[in-house]
């Protein structure tokens, strides 16, 4: 049984970060985590107060949500959360395996020290996530590890093109993983690539990024299997 305790205060590490991006981080981890579920409408006055970020920040958070289709901008109405397409996640599967692929690869084989060090010590959250099955904490540890890897790879065609399928990924995950995945497993697929990265092994990198998609694939059949015979 995986916990899932909601964190809606992401802990910042950069004072310098910009607020429109803080706020893009904290309400995709509200929206992730199911704090704000599916079809509910955003108040961007009840975000700033909750947040204690302007209203212009958080705007420009939504329209980046938006863009990546996890908000839908309504004209005339307003900001809701976007309801999760079951059968789109297979479609997303097949371009997610392709770039990540890519991307993948790119990091291992452009990783300098800082970042080979900063991989291997995300394959030891991974492991940490693994030993105390904590699924929120998954979501946070493998958010660092995708922006890791899209900043190192240095590909920016790629990561405009994976941002939203990694954005409704994680929200799938969230709510059918618990019931037809195995976090453990997870975990250990991402600690290898980790540690393939910080060795700038490009291919050890590449296969393993595709083993982690592979079983993407196969939760997701679980979960839409599931749903079509109930």
């Amino acid at each position: 049984m995986l916990h899932t305790k909601v964190v809606t205060q992401i802990p910042v590490s950069d004072p310098d970060e910009p607020q429109s991006r803080i706020a893009y981080r904290m309400i995709e981890a509200m929206i992730v985590t199911h704090e704000l579920p599916p079809g509910t409408r955003i108040s961007e006055v009840s975000l700033s107060n909750k947040l204690g970020i302007g209203r212009t920040p958080i705007r420009e958070a939504l329209q980046r949500l938006s863009f990546e289709g996890t908000v839908k901008i309504v004209p005339r109405s307003g900001a809701y959360v976007s309801q999760i397409d079951l059968v789109d996640q297979l479609a997303m599967i097949e371009v997610r395996k392709g770039i990540e692929n890519v991307l993948m690869g790119r990091a291992a084989r452009f990783a300098h020290d800082p970042e080979r060090q900063h991989f291997r010590e995300l394959a030891i959250k991974f492991e940490n996530v693994a030993a105390t099955n904590d699924g929120h904490a998954f979501v946070e540890v493998d958010r660092e590890f995708n922006s890791l890897v899209v900043a190192t790879a240095r590909n920016k065609y790629a990561a405009h093109a994976i941002a939203p399928i990694e954005a409704e990924t994680r929200r799938f995950w969230y709510l059918y993983f618990r019931q037809f995945g195995d976090l453990q497993h997870v975990c250990q697929l991402h600690a290898a690539v980790a540690r393939c990265i910080a060795a700038n092994d490009e291919e050890g990198a590449r296969a393993g990024s595709d083993r982690i998609v592979d079983y993407a694939a196969e939760y997701t059949q679980k979960t839409l299997k599931f749903f079509s015979q109930n």
